[in-house]
This record gives C-alpha cells, structure tokens and sequence, in this order.
C-alpha cells in the first residue's frame, strides 16, 4: 500500500483530515502481539482508549481504503451508541463510495443505527430491500434477510 495507496492525493488529504494514522512494523512488541497482527498490511480502528471497531487484512486501493476507514470510525460510534456520527460515516460511504465493498454493509449498518437510535423496526425492512435490489449476492443482504417480514 506505500506504494499505490498512501500516496494517492485524495488518500494523504483524508487521512489527515479525518484519522490519526500510526504506521507499525508487523513485528513490533507488545503492539503486534496485543493486536494479533498475523498479516499484513493490517489496518485497524481504534478509539481513544485503544479498543478496537474495525479491521482490514490485506491490500486496499485508494477507491477502497477511504470507504473501509469510514466504516471503521462508523462502526466505532456505533459501538459507543452515538448513532447520530455513526450515520453520518455509513451515508458517506453512500453517497460517495457506493461502488465500494464496503457499501452493503455500510446500508446494513444504516438500517441497524437507525432502528437502535428510534425503536423503529422500518429501517431495517428498508436496509433489506435496498440490500436486495442492489446488491443480491451480498452477504449483508442475507444476514438482513429476516427483516423482510417487518411490517
């Protein structure tokens, strides 16, 4: 990834808007063995605290990378209830990275913030429908697959 990814323009200015990024050896101690850093390149979403949101194995391409942190710090915020910035993560991904692979989870992820932030079980009927028509053979859509009895 140094030398196809990280040096994408748009890739060095998102990282530094967005993410504090550390670059470690794989076989750095404690770190890699706190982590179980088996392969890389492993990329990794931590909070403040150090936990652990999101994790990526293996090479990502600039289309890929942006989307997979956005995912990463959506999934963080939806992991600490704060549904509000957990969206606003998924429906980048959305709206800017819809051809990514992260894209059907990221509706997944959608359906599931917005039905834990309002006890309303219509988004997730919404995230299955909209998993279904675009994208079929995802495993995210049958993982929603239940939702499609919500009336």
């Amino acid at each position: 990834m140094d030398a196809v990814t990280y040096p994408t323009e748009r890739v060095i200015e998102f990282l530094n808007k967005t993410v504090i990024p550390l670059k470690i050896s794989s076989d750095l101690a404690p770190i890699s063995s706190d982590f179980n850093i088996q392969w890389t390149p492993a990329l990794l979403i931590l909070d403040q605290e150090g936990n652990e949101h999101h994790r990526t194995i293996g090479f990502l391409n600039p289309e890929e990378l942006v989307p997979s942190i956005l995912l990463g710090i959506g999934n963080m915020f939806f992991h600490k209830n704060e549904f509000k910035e957990a969206l606003s993560n998924y429906e980048r991904i959305l709206v800017d990275h819809l051809e990514s692979d992260t894209a059907p989870e990221a509706i997944f992820q959608v359906g599931v913030s917005q039905y834990k932030s309002s006890n309303d079980p219509k988004p997730l009927k919404e995230a299955y429908e909209h998993l279904q028509k675009d994208f079929p053979a995802s495993p995210w859509t049958k993982r929603a697959y239940p939702y499609r009895l919500i009336k």
